[in-house]
């Protein structure tokens, strides 16, 4: 009995070392953008593999980006009913970034912005209840440089970036401003919409800045 005592309590704190050196756990919830369309590693080279290299092992950072999904549900492509969003639920992340918003801009879609800041709400509410209680962070959507898929930049600008405001105010979250510092940076989308390697390292940088630098 005596030795195993001893044991029982080595193994106890053995437990106890691992769990506090666990990595802090992020998702980065969005659209192709986020799933990193046209980079040929977008394992690494789409923002959240970039900001995964810059945090280090001290964060398990994971993309739930999922290609032509809306924040709105009515859509054709909801982002809360695809599995991604799902498995970003049972990671129980610590951390969350949102960045929605560039296809509800199709014309298509915005037919029923009026659902935007509801379908948000619900979206964030479902977040907020997870067991791990995240810090969430709202993205605002990079500018469209033309209308390819249909995405129009001025519904963007004029309407989803004053809704992700709205929201942001009224349930005090803050917010990543991707918009401004891409705006006349044509060269960092070579398709018009989704930013090549170079504007996912800016992308990754300001997330950066904004989350975690003061925190390191």
């Amino acid at each position: 009995m005596k030795k195993t005592f001893p044991m029982l309590l080595f193994a106890a704190v053995l437990i106890l070392s691992a769990c506090k050196s666990e990595p802090i756990r992020v998702a980065c919830l969005g659209d192709s953008i986020t799933y990193g369309h046209g980079i040929m590693d977008r394992e690494h080279d789409a923002y959240p593999g970039v900001l995964a290299s810059m945090l280090g092992e001290k964060y398990d950072v994971r993309n739930f980006g999922v290609c032509g999904v809306t924040a709105m549900s009515g859509t054709d492509m909801p982002y809360v009913n695809e599995q991604l969003y799902r498995d970003a639920l049972e990671f129980n992340p610590q951390i969350v970034t949102i960045k929605l918003g560039t296809n509800d801009s199709k014309p298509r879609n915005w037919v029923s912005h009026e659902n935007f800041k509801t379908d948000v709400k619900a979206m964030i509410a479902e977040v907020r209840s997870l067991p791990s209680k995240p810090q969430i962070w709202l993205c605002l959507p990079v500018p469209a440089m033309g209308n390819a898929w249909t995405i129009n930049d001025s519904i963007i600008y004029n309407g989803v970036i004053p809704y992700l405001k709205e929201i942001a105010a009224e349930e005090n979250l803050p917010l990543i401003d991707l918009n401004t510092p891409f705006q006349g940076q044509k060269q960092y989308f070579p398709d018009t919409i989704h930013p090549n390697e170079e504007g996912e390292r800016m992308i990754a940088g300001i997330i950066f800045d904004r989350v975690f630098k003061k925190n390191r």
